[in-house]
């Protein structure tokens, strides 16, 4: 379904800030200072279409700076990749060193794990593809290496990706269950073939049916993450696999299965933890909430997770939201 949020729901002296929370809401945590003219005006949109495996949005805006900072990321630690195909008006992408500007019809990714910088000197318009960590590295071998780093518009696999965001624009409200799911790969498998042109590329090899599989397996880690009796091996039950058979399928994969189900608890809990409106329940809650059954070993996890106890964790998100106010 369609959703559009615009700043022209609210009075000129409020879109400032109501275009900060929409960024924030729809992306990750991020800080942003528009340029505004001599009468302090600003406008903006976005665009957004959940679909499987991925979120599909259209950002119109003027000149700004958008900043994902250190404490950011401390608040929002989403693992993440954001894809952006230039439609109009040019934007500098910044990350781990590296910089590009786009220009129509060229795309680039960020990772939201990782500092990263968007300039925008004119009005702009761009399609936004957010998808998980995971999903891209799955396609493309240490695709961290290739942030910031421009996929020409000329080539075949930009015009295609830009061609097919386009097409599920228009189409998306009447698009089939059935056909948005391999649409939603295609358009994964069309950026890691982009990104496999560049320099120092590597794709990884992987069958249509290993990543069925793997998707399967990260979809129902994700759905049952509550369950305290979540293991490997029952995940391998439910879904009608043996578990070496699991195992290997994660062969190559950044993470073992136990990994990622011990990463995605640690991400909820943290998300949890930094939330305001969750600040009057207690850390062992927090934890009971997404799967374990002992608050001491819950606070070993997170320690190791992120260097500190998660009662600490949640004082200093406090403090940091003090010192910005």
């Amino acid at each position: 379904m369609r959703h559009v949020l615009t700043t022209q729901a609210v009075t000129p002296r409020e879109r400032v800030s109501y275009w900060v929370d929409m960024i924030c809401s729809t992306y990750v945590k991020l800080e942003c200072d528009p340029a505004l003219d001599g009468a302090g005006g600003f406008d903006g949109s976005i665009e957004s279409h959940q679909l499987p495996g991925l979120h599909l949005s259209v950002v119109r805006s003027g000149p700004q700076t958008v900043l994902r900072t250190r404490s950011a990321i401390a608040r929002d630690p989403e693992d993440c990749f954001l894809i952006v195909s230039q439609v109009r008006g040019h934007g500098m992408v910044e990350q781990d060193g590296r910089e590009t500007l786009m220009a129509p019809g060229d795309f680039s990714i960020y990772h939201s794990t990782r500092p990263y910088t968007l300039r925008f000197g004119d009005d702009f318009e761009e399609f936004v593809l957010k998808v998980r960590g995971d999903a891209l590295r799955a396609a493309v071998r240490d695709v961290e290496t290739l942030t910031a780093t421009k996929v020409s518009g000329t080539s075949g696999p930009a015009r295609i990706l830009h061609g097919m965001l386009q097409t599920l624009r228009a189409d998306v409200d009447t698009l089939p269950a059935a056909s948005a799911r391999p649409i939603c790969d295609s358009l994964v498998s069309l950026v890691a073939a982009g990104l496999g042109t560049l320099h120092g590329a590597s794709r990884v090899e992987s069958t249509a049916l290993r990543s069925y599989h793997l998707e399967r397996i990260r979809r129902h880690i994700d759905e049952h993450l509550r369950d305290p009796g979540l293991t490997i091996e029952s995940v391998a039950h439910q879904l009608g696999m043996s578990v070496s058979h699991l195992h290997r399928l994660f062969a190559g994969e950044p993470q073992s299965p136990a990994q990622y189900l011990w990463h995605r608890r640690m991400e909820q809990c943290s998300r949890d933890l930094l939330d305001p409106r969750l600040a009057a329940r207690p850390v062992s809650e927090i934890g009971y909430r997404w799967g374990f059954n002992d608050a001491a070993h819950f606070s070993r996890s997170f320690r190791e997770k992120f260097g500190c106890p998660p009662r600490e964790w949640r004082q200093r998100a406090r403090g940091t939201a003090n010192d910005i106010h």
